[in-house]
């Protein structure tokens, strides 16, 4: 990576992305990244902009003292479509009444949503986003997804 320069990264889906606190490009994806600050200001009280919505993310993924992974408490019958969740040491996409597990491949098992407190993945900012159900020019989630 080339310092001033943006990162390159490319996930299975939008829905991956997000999950793990990336916000569409403002360069390469303009269209999106417009769409998604409009409806990050709807529903946020913190600063709109690349920089601003980076460090909330940021700051809702990374621990700050262990700098590991964070996790958020969440019921799951709350949780919006395109959320992930952490079950037994795996990420688990919500989609309607099923939870679908996540591999670089796509997504395999299915199983049933339950109701009850879960790990969340998404960041909460993200979820909130999702909440209104938020409809991306590019394919949200990957077509292993939908059979």
């Amino acid at each position: 990576m080339q310092p001033g320069r943006f990162t390159e990264l490319f996930f299975l889906d939008e829905a991956t992305a997000l999950a793990a606190g990336h916000r569409p490009c403002a360069l390469c994806r303009r269209e999106d990244y417009a769409s998604f600050s409009e409806v990050w200001r709807r529903t946020h009280d913190e600063p709109v902009g690349a920089d601003a919505i980076d460090a909330q993310l940021h700051g809702e993924r990374v621990a700050r003292l262990a700098r590991g992974r964070l996790l958020h408490r969440a019921q799951l019958e709350d949780l919006p479509d395109g959320t992930f969740v952490v079950e037994s040491d795996a990420a688990w996409l919500v989609l309607g009444p099923k939870l679908l597990r996540w591999t670089p491949a796509g997504y395999s098992e299915r199983r049933t949503r339950r109701s009850g407190e879960v790990a969340l993945l998404t960041p909460p900012s993200i979820v909130e986003v999702l909440r209104t159900r938020w409809a991306p020019v590019v394919p949200f989630l990957h077509p292993t997804a939908l059979v």
